[in-house]
């Protein structure tokens, strides 16, 4: 596709674009290759320049040309630049972006903290204070803690700032999206030219009939496909009832579907809505206010405009953070993996879901589109050595001539692509599981929770462990919860019912299950296991030993989530208080869980009364030692208070 040089400025409909759209986002960074990710709005012309902070002297400087560049849209553009060299570790470093339009820090003045010429970054080979989070979902009714997370890093010398950021997992919610958000996102798609797509077997025919349909706004589930769904299977073997259980059932099966995310332009511009405030100063984001949101003679209905209004309070609130946002992943190392919400609800969550989800055009090919963005907006980034030559010919055969075809394509190739999980190069080994894609597929039942990691992949973990002193596990969904919540979810799994509480956890499936145990009673692994989770709405930190052996090794499950997400606070004090009273260390109950080989201790967080599982939005603090033992663990709420999880009786 052939582009010609942009003026200073790209205008549409009377507005100016400005040239950089979201980013610079600082992503792998190794004493060997730094790594840089941008949106843009024109071709981008100029250098990246390297400096040592301590006496100002330039280190390196690469042409931005040699890096990888996607036009998505007739006036947008992915960038993502690896600069390749021998870089200084453990000291601090300063870039700048020199651009055709002048420098990175002209064009975006609050990238910059206080006393800051340039933007400061430390390669640390020592992941000892890493900070962790997931579940951003932009309307919910709290601030952000990536926020918070910012206004901290502020306040910090440079040789405080934590060695990197790992995001853990549904860093977009494309299946739960605010109308003003979606209508924010239909615009930018004006704005930037971002390409339409045709849909086949669908109740749609292409993304302008989509944009004009009466269901386009709160109504999408009318639209989203479905599937023939039985129950429970033990009644399904009494005939006169078999049929009477069946029903159609939605294939995106999240309850706030109405909005959810279709077509490839819609993902990728959420991505540029949720990291940077640039586009949302260009989209009319008050046309309810100013009473003329209809399209094609279509008018909101009343209870979707009382919602749009309670809506757009958060956004406007989420908005207003953005420029923090950006700051912080422009100075700190940021690595990314996918949970469900990046793609959808329940993703792959049973092998029946699979089935209805894959051998139908329409939500296959929503899924694939999902898939894409996210590789496009972050898994390119985590590690760009993954993908090969190979792997970029499938993705510039459909962005060179975006047709159906070429898109249906690309899908295939990455349904079968296996290698979305990557290593961090840092002391402790830092590996990040791609807990959606292998999956461990129940043989037995159509409706049985999958396993997170199937045979091949956790041997490949278990391969990848042995010898290592210490280990950083980033693990989207804990590997060790609250055992009272996964026996709700076993239950509603044997009503036929897993999908309407997320009944999957590691424990769910015995085949992973039993294999995750194994892995850690081995003999040759690691001394201390530090694993990272996110993905359900409340924090918690575990100590875990096995029952058998009073050494090695020591296993910590410490979870944050949500950054901008929280759990149904009623019903998450029950469950605590269940799992108090039932799966103390020493209740007789543990014997019959998949765990009874370990024994659990629980840390109590320094909150006044009794509750071990943290209901805030917020975002994790890890210390560790020169071991890769934990000697800080801890959240940052949104609202800027600490909360940490002290050692067993150390409260």
């Amino acid at each position: 596709m052939t582009v010609e040089s942009p003026s200073n400025t790209t205008q549409v409909n009377s507005q100016p674009l400005p040239l950089i759209l979201a980013g610079p986002i600082l992503r792998k960074v190794t004493p060997k290759e730094l790594t840089l990710w941008f949106a843009v709005s024109s071709p981008l012309e100029g250098r990246f320049v390297l400096y040592q902070r301590a006496d100002q002297a330039q280190l390196y400087s690469g042409d931005l040309s040699q890096g990888k560049h996607i036009q998505i849209g007739e006036r947008a553009w992915v960038y993502q630049v690896t600069f390749f060299g021998e870089f200084p570790a453990d000291t601090p470093l300063e870039y700048q972006v020199e651009t055709q339009h002048g420098l990175v820090t002209e064009l975006i003045p609050d990238l910059l903290y206080d006393g800051e010429s340039r933007p400061a970054f430390i390669i640390k080979t020592q992941a000892d204070y890493v900070m962790h989070g997931s579940c951003r979902n932009p309307h919910y009714p709290s601030k952000d803690s990536l926020v918070a997370a910012d206004v901290k890093v502020a306040g910090q010398d440079i040789l405080e700032r934590p060695s990197l950021l790992m995001m853990s997992g549904d860093q977009i919610y494309a299946d739960h999206v605010a109308g003003p958000t979606l209508d924010s996102i239909e615009q930018v798609i004006e704005l930037l030219g971002l390409y339409g797509e045709e849909f086949g077997k669908a109740p749609v025919n292409n993304t302008q009939e989509l944009f004009c349909h009466a269901n386009n706004f709160y109504g999408r589930e009318q639209l989203l496909p479905h599937y023939l769904e039985g129950g429970n299977e033990l009644l399904e073997r009494i005939p006169f009832v078999a049929n009477w259980l069946k029903r159609r059932s939605p294939v995106f099966s999240s309850r706030e579907a109405g909005n959810h995310l279709i077509n490839l332009s819609e993902f990728n511009a959420m991505y540029l809505l949720v990291w940077s405030p640039e586009l949302w100063r260009l989209v009319d984001n008050a046309r309810l206010e100013n009473n003329h949101f209809q399209w094609q003679g279509n008018t909101l209905e009343e209870k979707w405009q009382t919602l749009w209004a309670e809506e757009k309070v958060q956004i406007d609130l989420f908005v207003e953070g953005l420029s923090q946002v950006r700051r912080l992943m422009a100075h700190i190392p940021t690595y990314m993996i996918f949970d469900d919400h990046d793609i959808t609800d329940d993703w792959n969550l049973t092998v029946g879901w699979e089935q209805a989800a894959y051998h139908n055009h329409f939500s296959r090919r929503i899924i694939g589109n999902g898939l894409i963005s996210y590789w496009l907006c972050q898994g390119w980034g985590n590690a760009p050595e993954s993908f090969d030559e190979t792997f970029h010919n499938h993705v510039n055969a459909y962005f060179e001539l975006p047709t159906s075809d070429s898109q249906d394509s690309l899908i295939d190739y990455l349904y079968r692509f296996e290698q979305w999980h990557y290593t961090i190069d840092v002391t402790p080994k830092m590996l990040v599981l791609d807990t959606r894609t292998r999956r461990w597929r129940s043989e037995s039942k159509m409706n049985k929770p999958s396993g997170l990691m199937d045979w091949e992949a956790l041997c490949e973990l278990q391969m990848s462990l042995l010898n290592e002193p210490a280990v950083i596990l980033v693990s989207a969904a804990p590997m060790f919860g609250v055992k009272f919540i996964e026996s709700l979810q076993r239950g509603m799994t044997w009503l036929g019912q897993p999908l309407l509480i997320d009944a999957e956890n590691w424990m769910a499936h015995p085949g992973s299950a039993n294999t995750l145990i194994s892995i850690f009673t081995h003999t040759k692994t690691p001394t201390n296991f530090v694993i990272l989770s996110g993905d359900v709405h409340y924090s918690f930190a575990y100590d875990l030993k096995l029952r058998s052996r009073n050494s090695a090794p020591s296993i910590y499950q410490i979870t944050s989530s949500g950054l901008k997400n929280e759990f149904p606070n009623t019903l998450l004090r029950f469950c605590d208080f269940m799992d108090r009273i039932l799966y103390s260390p020493r209740s007789p109950l543990n014997w019959l869980t998949k765990r009874k080989r370990l024994k659990i201790f629980k840390r109590d967080p320094d909150l006044p009364g009794d509750h071990r599982l943290v209901n805030r939005s917020a975002i994790g603090e890890v210390r560790l030692d020169a071991d890769g033992k934990p000697v800080d663990i801890a959240i940052l709420t949104a609202e800027g208070q600490r909360v940490s999880f002290p050692p067993i009786n150390a409260k």
